[in-house]
């Protein structure tokens, strides 16, 4: 397996967490843990799609232009589908690459397309494309429709009014405070639910190896 090739993912965000604890005041590091933990309390697993459950034909704007569906990506076939939140969160510019280094490989042999999906705008995600070189699209899910659809996006507690410069609905070009959970949504022909991991903990993804076992 490819897993076997690199590090984990989870000692990729131990090595960030720590660089964190020695760079970050104590305030920012509470807040930030704050928030994973109350979003991972919060969790109900029974609030989210569930495998078998068929999905509306949700479209995406990839970086490239391209128009892609849900209907013409699972037509004969399953996809995944890789929930993150922008270009520029750094957990996510752990999270993909990883995914294109032991992920990608063994869903291409496969035949089952990956599409990694954000709110933000499609010209704003073109970055995190081209900075690592990803392998597999990278599209805009349009106000969170298909993250709201399977009970993945939320807002953080911390919405200061008026929003300060730099907040994320200016980031990611919604004008919104909301972003999806991470998560891992398979679907097969039909639009139909096959299995759907959700990550709260925005620190605490899916291993490829786990995510391949769904398949």
């Amino acid at each position: 397996m490819a897993t076997l090739l690199t590090h984990s993912l989870k000692s990729r965000y131990a090595a960030l967490q720590a660089e964190r604890e020695r760079s970050w005041a104590p305030a920012q590091l509470e807040a930030n843990a704050g928030q994973r933990r109350v979003l991972t309390e919060r969790f109900d697993p029974t609030a989210i799609a569930q495998p078998g459950d068929a999905l509306p034909d949700f479209a995406f704007q990839e970086v490239g232009g391209e128009r892609l569906t849900l209907e013409e990506l699972t037509q004969s076939r399953s996809a995944l589908f890789i929930f993150f939140r922008f270009a520029g969160c750094p957990a996510c510019n752990i999270a993909l690459p990883y995914y294109a280094e032991t992920l990608y490989p063994e869903l291409a042999e496969r035949g089952i397309p990956l599409v990694a999906l954000s709110p933000q705008r499609a010209d704003r995600l073109m970055d995190i494309k081209v900075r690592h070189d990803l392998p597999f699209a990278v599209a805009t899910d349009t106000d969170n429709g298909l993250a709201r659809h399977i009970g993945i996006a939320f807002d953080p507690d911390d919405r200061p009014s008026p929003p300060p410069v730099g907040w994320i609905g200016e980031v990611t070009g919604t004008g919104s405070w909301t972003l999806p959970q991470p998560a891992v949504l398979l679907v097969g022909p039909g639009r139909v639910v096959r299995a759907l991991q959700v990550s709260p903990d925005w620190l605490d993804r899916p291993e490829a190896d786990s995510i391949l076992a769904l398949l």
